[in-house]
């Protein structure tokens, strides 16, 4: 038996509106996965190792299902910018460089150390359309620990002659060049295909990706409407499909099938696409950040709750300006108040642990048994230390979580464990 414990302050979710608190008692890992949270150490474990995080919180791992690599170097530039004026103008010239595995690996090095510090241990995350760049980030990311999906882009029109490929034929070989490369490579590294947007990929390529979907199995990650203007051009794009999302399901890349798929955004889906993301069993990655930068809008993700979609948060960098999960959570609540008072009262803001609640458990079950401290559960674990905070009053430990998610400061973060490995 591998077996071990932390002690503190334990905050998890045990669904969509009940954190549960455990002050001062032991959250024993064994073999990987949670085992149990108890007072005092029961008479099987007394014997294992215990790490004392005093009056510290620890909180499951956060998982971020979307966000872009190539893009963390230049976050927090361009946001004046909508959606499509800034893919043309910042991202894509940017997304070129990585043709260069010298600065690849320079901006990769930068991305992979500071995402291990962050308090993310899963993500979902876009490389670009270059194998060897992609190939590199996985390497990087597999020596961090962390538990990712990583997928080299396909984009075989509407982008710059810098960055395109030459044909749907030259996009899958690539693909399959990638998936050759990588097979069996990793632990922790996993592939994900990774059409771009509709707008970035022809039908013989979603066609081919299809079939490949179909070979390997994997899952699929992409956009899906993000953006009036780029719902428009999809419809320009697809005169025979009726919304945005029969544009993937159509070649079967809409979920189903046993393999899973992540649409980022879904701000202005209408209610045909909402019932078939439902039927698919696809998730929703709620991009509160990024939704607010480019002025997309407000996605209404009270809604996906209620009506039993699978949802989970991303940073979306760099759309989004911050790789910090915490700050995720906060902008969340914020925009879901704004969106309640300003345009639809028949939609609840969120709470605080609705939101905690799609950081966790919501976005972890992308990955299995993951985001929670339920027995059983991957042992996924981040110690928050928020002693640094002076305050006067004495504090809840449920109230010092909604602090510390709200202050969104990552110097708190001082332990990290993935799968019961300990990172830091």
């Amino acid at each position: 038996m591998s077996a071990f414990a932390l002690k503190g302050n334990i905050c998890f979710s045990q669904g969509k509106n009940k954190i549960s608190v455990h002050e001062q008692s032991y959250l024993i890992c064994e073999n990987g996965v949670c085992a149990g949270i108890f007072k005092e150490l029961p008479e099987g474990f007394l014997h294992i190792p215990v790490r004392d995080a005093g009056d510290s919180l620890i909180i499951p791992g956060l998982s971020d299902i979307h966000l872009h690599a190539p893009q963390y170097s230049f976050r927090g530039m361009g946001m004046d910018l909508e959606l499509l004026d800034w893919l043309n103008t910042i991202t894509f010239p940017e997304e070129a460089k990585y043709a260069d595995l010298d600065y690849a690996r320079k901006a990769y090095s930068i991305f992979t150390e500071d995402l291990k510090k962050s308090p993310t241990t899963r993500a979902c995350i876009f490389g670009t359309l270059h194998v060897e760049s992609t190939e590199l980030l996985m390497d990087f990311l597999e020596e961090t620990g962390l538990k990712t999906f990583v997928g080299k882009v396909n984009m075989d029109r509407n982008g710059p002659d810098i960055l395109q490929e030459k044909n749907a034929e030259e996009s899958a070989k690539a693909t399959l060049h990638w998936l050759s490369d990588t097979s069996e490579k990793y632990l922790n590294t996993k592939p994900i295909l990774t059409p771009r947007f509709t707008p970035s990929c022809t039908d013989e390529l979603m066609k081919k990706l299809a079939e490949i979907q179909q070979e390997y199995h994997l899952p699929v990650q992409s956009h899906l409407s993000e953006n009036m203007g780029e719902i428009s051009w999809v419809q320009e794009l697809c005169p025979k499909t009726a919304f945005y999302g029969e544009a993937y399901d159509q070649f079967g890349l809409f979920g189903g099938k046993g393999c899973p798929t992540i649409m980022a955004h879904c701000v202005h889906s209408p209610e045909a696409e909402i019932e078939l993301m439902k039927k698919r069993g696809v998730y929703v990655a709620h991009c509160p950040q990024s939704n607010t930068n480019l002025s997309s809008g407000i996605a209404p993700v009270r809604e996906y709750l209620d009506r039993g979609l699978h949802v989970g948060l991303g940073t979306d960098i760099a759309g989004g300006h911050s790789l910090s999960m915490l700050r995720a959570i906060t902008d969340a609540i914020q925009v879901s108040k704004l969106r309640w008072r300003l345009t639809d009262d028949s939609l609840k803001a969120l709470t605080f642990e609705e939101a905690f609640y799609l950081a966790t458990m919501g976005g972890g079950e992308f990955f299995g048994k993951v985001g929670s401290f339920l027995d059983g559960y991957e042992f996924d674990a981040v110690i928050l230390d928020d002693s640094f905070y002076r305050h006067p009053q004495p504090l809840s430990v449920r109230e010092r979580l909604e602090r510390l998610v709200y202050l969104s400061d990552d110097r708190c973060i001082k332990g990290k464990y993935v799968s019961g490995r300990k990172l830091f």
